[in-house]
């Protein structure tokens, strides 16, 4: 079996592979998927190279390839190099479009010692990265695959195109952020509401997210949530059903909010912040 969160026995690869990289053939393969038993996802063969030929026997007949896509989801996850909240290395990065199509899912090798891989928050352990790619590599295949007239959807995703260094008007065409997207006034405080991913998951799409995180699995739920808010965006009735269920589901407190600190490595919480580092987004 092919170890990871969306592997044809069940998910997203949690393992790196050696070149070639670009855009490979896609072998269409099916769930079962965490969230959707139903949903189909392409994925570029370099990804599963050691897949055994029984893996493709259930591929459904070829199908039309999808129209080309004008929105995708990065994600980043990142490991802890140094004490302060902003002492993150580049450790994985995911590209799905619109389609929910992985174009890209690259395991980066930190150029600096790890201190903590924050495993609970980013899914990653020793070892994983040790057959990583180079950080300037892998933005090299990112942008070789990103259009540039692309709109790129994301939770915070200004924090994954920082880490990045994507340009907007160079790299990417704009940005759509779906924690803004789903804001909702709150009467009870007389401002706006904002939602964790894991929260609207679970209240708009019936997805409980639990373990830890991939960038693969976060950014195939943030490209699913964008075409939830896509269908509902011009329909007030529809966004106010789903603002007011968003505000009346209870919240779960973040990693961060329950660990200000972890392994000796500060979390970022502005309230409990341990370190003293500026917050820069």
């Amino acid at each position: 079996a092919i170890k990871g969160q969306f592997s044809p026995d069940g998910g997203c690869l949690d393992m790196a592979y050696p070149p070639p990289y670009g855009r490979p053939p896609l072998h269409y393969v099916p769930g079962p998927y965490p969230f959707d038993q139903g949903m189909y996802a392409y994925y570029p063969a370099h990804m599963y190279p050691q897949a055994p030929a029984a893996a493709m026997r259930f591929a459904p007949p070829p199908m039309p390839p999808p129209p080309a896509a004008k929105h995708f989801s990065i994600d980043v996850e990142c490991v802890a190099s140094g004490p302060g909240h902003n002492d993150r290395e580049v450790a994985q990065i995911a590209l799905v479009d619109e389609n929910q199509r992985v174009i890209l899912n690259l395991y980066v090798r930190p150029s600096r010692p790890v201190v903590s891989y924050l495993t609970p928050l980013s899914g990653l352990e020793p070892g994983l990265l040790d057959r990583g790619i180079p950080l300037a590599e892998a933005l090299v295949l990112l942008r070789q695959n990103l259009p540039r007239n692309a709109v790129l959807v994301g939770q915070n995703i200004a924090a994954d195109i920082r880490w990045l260094g994507l340009r907007e008007g160079v790299d990417f065409e704009s940005l759509i952020d779906l924690s803004g997207a789903f804001r909702a006034y709150n009467p009870k405080f007389g401002s706006f509401s904002y939602f964790s991913l894991a929260h609207e998951a679970r209240v708009l799409l019936n997805y409980t997210m639990s373990g830890p995180h991939n960038a693969c699995t976060d950014a195939l739920i943030s490209i699913r949530l964008f075409n939830e808010f896509n269908q509902i965006r011009h329909n007030p009735e529809k966004m106010e059903e789903a603002q007011k269920a968003l505000l009346a589901a209870p919240l779960e407190p973040s990693f961060a909010k329950k660990n200000p600190s972890f392994e000796g490595v500060c979390m970022g919480n502005k309230k409990t912040c341990t370190c003293g580092q500026p917050f820069l987004y």
